[in-house]
């Protein structure tokens, strides 16, 4: 029977038709996997998503989790889908052999836990958000810190948290008020609150290690003077670290991930005796920012990743029903008592449809692409390569995060509505995903600050390095469509011509040196750059399929050919308004609203 969660055809067109992840075997970190281990490990996470994170997926959702004052209350299902979810040893996947990893390739445990995410958005965001926790210390910990927290997490035993927001600061750092007072057995006590900490109490584990961003008393203004503490719920000693559960949030999606509101240091347990939550500091004092981004990136492709599994699913259950629903007769059929048509047959379906697919598959490719090139950040054979891969990943990081969770709620979105009246009632699935996915815009930071990020930084790093870069990858790209012609060299003349654009717009807005005009739109500039790097994605997944027959190929050239004739032309009036520098919001007064 046919997935309704992930295609498992296009997820291995694009790891080894188009990725070339079997090449990644040659190289020492990878050298004792193959072809069948990593075709092993899908396997896994399909039959495990399948089998015990889909079944719960709407019981949790009507059965969100509940605070009696003492404790959370979650569905037990929940807690024996991820102790299943230990057992696989897919939380160390990707990570080192020496704490108990598997050492897969990134891409591989990126295809690997979309399964979990398109199954239970909710269930899959606790391992989601343990693992970031655990390659920030692997990366940023101390050996005593990795052996006494992140071992745990490999094994199943520990959850973690990333706490960043508070309530009165939201995603602004600058303003965080957390405070952080050294003791003189190196500790500190951690007092502050924290706000939308998702997976920040239960019982599903026997421990939760918070990352907490602190400042300490006489530190730099501002994120300079921002630490990065591991505040864990239960100690070493096995005593209860004063860490209050105040109370919970509940959205409109995600409803079987416990997201709270935490008083750390409220007084309510006492540790040693003394008032504050103890807390370990990560690296050097004053450098929290720059380890959690460590966290932050991954989570932020993490969440393009869930929006593309949730968007997929949608995708694929507007399929399904299309194909099973009769209704009317094709337009030009003459006789009201022929027999019905399934819906897929009507040109309006079929256009709802192949967009769904062009965002889904389109977005699809990014974040596995994303992955690849944290491989080659890795592993590559020179130091100039694995620059190459860590500047195109940070230019890529806020499209991959917002482009997603835009576009592939838009497939979600049209999945509704091809569902047509059903597809709104919550007896149909799509209509979960929708507001599953809805969360993914503002989860790790909203559309506005991605495109901040982009053109404020990313585009214009290194004396504008990263788009000279992403230019000149996606210019090898159109210079192999331009050698194979026919559809491809045609798509590739449009696709140069936007890229062109691109540049011109970016260097026309920082012309004027005023970054208030400069990035007045930069969300705008984010959609537009975002659909130019789609296009060159599908470009290169039409290339990898090449003059290959069959109903699969069919289809990705059918979805390239609508990217590229509906979604790319989009960006020309977007470009336009930029150009312009338009002042419109700008100018706009709150008074006039």
């Amino acid at each position: 029977m046919r997935s309704l969660l992930m295609s498992r055809r296009d997820l291995d067109f694009l790891l080894h038709e188009w990725l070339d992840v079997d090449s990644l075997t040659k190289r020492e970190r990878y050298a004792e996997h193959d072809r069948d281990t990593f075709a092993a490990a899908l396997d896994l996470a399909a039959e495990v998503a399948t089998e015990h994170f889909l079944p719960h997926r709407k019981l949790s959702d009507t059965n969100e989790p509940v605070f009696d004052g003492e404790r959370v209350e979650i569905l037990p299902e929940v807690k024996a889908a991820l102790d299943v979810f230990a057992e696989t040893g897919i939380v160390g996947a990707g990570m080192d052999a020496e704490v108990g990893g598997m050492q897969l390739p990134a891409v591989v445990v990126q295809a690997c836990f979309l399964w979990f995410q398109a199954a239970n958005i909710g269930t899959s965001a606790y391992p989601f958000l343990t693992v970031a926790n655990a390659n920030l210390l692997l990366a940023h910990g101390t050996r005593e810190q990795i052996e006494t927290w992140v071992r745990p997490m490999v094994e199943g035993r520990y959850f973690g948290t990333m706490c960043l927001s508070e309530p009165q600061a939201g995603s602004s750092l600058t303003d965080v008020t957390t405070r952080a007072v050294p003791q003189d057995d190196g500790t500190y006590r951690i007092t502050g609150t924290k706000m939308w900490i998702s997976g920040g109490e239960h019982e599903l584990s026997g421990n939760i290690v918070h990352l907490v961003l602190a400042k300490i008393p006489g530190g730099p203004p501002g994120v300079k003077g921002i630490s990065l503490f591991i505040v864990p719920k239960v100690l070493a000693n096995e005593e209860r670290n004063d860490i209050a559960l105040v109370g919970l949030n509940h959205k409109m999606g995600y409803r079987g991930t416990v997201n709270t509101l935490l008083n750390f240091g409220e007084g309510k347990w006492t540790p040693g005796g003394e008032p504050g939550a103890v807390g370990y500091l990560v690296g050097e004092e004053h450098r929290g920012l720059a380890y959690m981004f460590h966290m932050m990136n991954e989570a932020r492709v993490g969440v393009g990743a869930g929006a593309v599994a949730l968007g997929y699913a949608g995708y694929l259950h507007a399929l399904d029903y299309a194909r099973s629903r009769p209704q009317g007769r094709p337009v030009a059929a003459k006789d009201p008592a022929a027999p019905q048509v399934p819906i897929v047959a009507h040109p309006d379906v079929r256009r709802m449809l192949l967009a769904a697919k062009s965002y889904a598959e389109g977005g699809l490719a990014l974040v596995l692409y994303c992955a690849r090139l944290l491989d080659e950040e890795l592993t590559a054979g020179t130091d100039e390569e694995k620059a190459r891969a860590n500047l195109l990943l940070e230019v890529l990081t806020p499209i991959a995060k917002s482009w997603p969770s835009q576009w592939c709620l838009a497939a979600n979105d049209l999945a509704i509505q091809v569902h047509g009246g059903y597809g709104y009632t919550r007896e149909y699935d799509v209509e979960q995903l929708y507001r599953d996915n809805r969360l993914n815009a503002i989860h790790e930071g909203t559309h506005g600050i991605h495109g901040l990020d982009l053109l404020g930084r990313k585009v214009v790093m290194a004396g504008g390095a990263g788009l000279r870069l992403l230019s000149a990858t996606i210019d090898a790209t159109v210079e192999k469509a331009r050698a194979a012609g026919g559809e491809a060299g045609e798509h590739a003349e449009r696709l140069d011509a936007v890229v062109r654009r691109v540049g011109e717009v970016t260097a026309a807005l920082w012309a004027g040196g005023d970054p208030e005009v400069a990035l007045a739109n930069a969300s705008v500039y984010l959609e537009a750059v975002g659909h130019v790097v789609v296009a060159w994605l599908w470009l290169e997944q039409l290339l990898a399929a090449g003059e290959k027959t069959g109903e699969f190929y069919d289809g990705k050239r059918a979805a390239a050919r609508f990217f590229f004739r509906y979604e790319l032309p989009r960006t020309g009036p977007q470009l336009d308004l930029l150009a312009s520098l338009d002042r419109t919001t700008l100018d706009m007064q709150d008074e006039w609203f």
